[in-house]
């Protein structure tokens, strides 16, 4: 059962996440290409401001690197790569490290230059974030470095928790607009539910790992992996209905767009 729910938590993100970066580099990534930053602030209002240009190519480089991270992150989680072709995945663990850091980077810029929407509490939130993915990614390089291979599969899962940070981000929020008309949210994203959302987006990820992590041990108790395997098979079914959503309102028409 744990086993089954493992392998089903992790294709679901799979599909999920790499329909997200795509949506990423299409939408956000395209845009500051084509210099129609504008568009930035339908979705996240006063992410973008004319003339700012130390603060666009920070939250730029941030979208743009976290696209990139969502995709090359899922195949990393692949047994089947990892086993088949290492030195595949070693270069693409190259890669995907240091696009999170850049991503990491370019996120604490913004902060640093513009400060976020939401004000001390986002800030902090986000910048937590932020420091976490950075840290997340110089163990991941470090312990691969080391040989110590059981820890760089357990930071390179936490890595991975934080990088889907921002996907769950928006699909946590669309599912809360849906079902409670917006309670607690606030344009300027000062309401109690938008701070919550400041840590509530990447926080329950690391709990979820360290469970996955945990139930790998022979001596826990019958009790915890039913216990974990539950958890596992909620955030799994979460995930698919909000994809389904996203995909078909969303990221589907903006990906197609790319191509048009």
């Amino acid at each position: 059962m744990l086993q089954l729910a493992n392998r089903a938590l992790v294709a679901t993100v799979w599909v999920s996440a790499i329909l997200f970066g795509l949506y990423i580099l299409a939408f956000y990534a395209a845009s500051l290409i084509n210099g129609n930053m504008n568009k930035w602030n339908k979705l996240l209002p006063g992410i973008y401001t004319p003339g700012a240009r130390a603060a666009t190519l920070s939250i730029g480089l941030h979208f743009a690197a976290g696209g990139l991270i969502l995709v090359m992150g899922c195949i990393q989680v692949m047994r089947k790569i990892r086993e088949i072709y290492p030195r595949l995945h070693r270069w693409i663990g190259r890669i995907y490290v240091v696009a999170s850091i850049l991503a990491a980077i370019g996120g604490l810029l913004f902060i640093f230059i513009k400060g976020t929407v939401g004000g001390t509490i986002m800030d902090v939130g986000f910048a937590l974030y932020g420091v976490l993915m950075f840290w997340c990614a110089i163990e991941t390089i470090r312990q691969a470095r080391a040989r110590n291979l059981q820890r760089h599969r357990v930071w390179a899962l936490r890595l991975f928790a934080l990088a889907i940070g921002s996907w769950l981000y928006r699909m946590e929020y669309g599912f809360w607009f849906l079902l409670t008309d917006k309670a607690g949210h606030t344009n300027d994203f000062h309401g109690w539910f938008d701070n919550i959302m400041a840590f509530f987006f990447y926080v329950p990820n690391l709990i979820l790992v360290e469970l996955m992590v945990r139930s790998d041990n022979r001596n826990n108790s019958p009790q915890f992996k039913i216990f974990t395997s539950i958890i596992l098979f909620l955030a799994t079914t979460f995930i698919a209905m909000g994809t389904f959503f996203f995909v078909t309102h969303l990221w589907g028409p903006a990906i197609i767009g790319l191509f048009k």
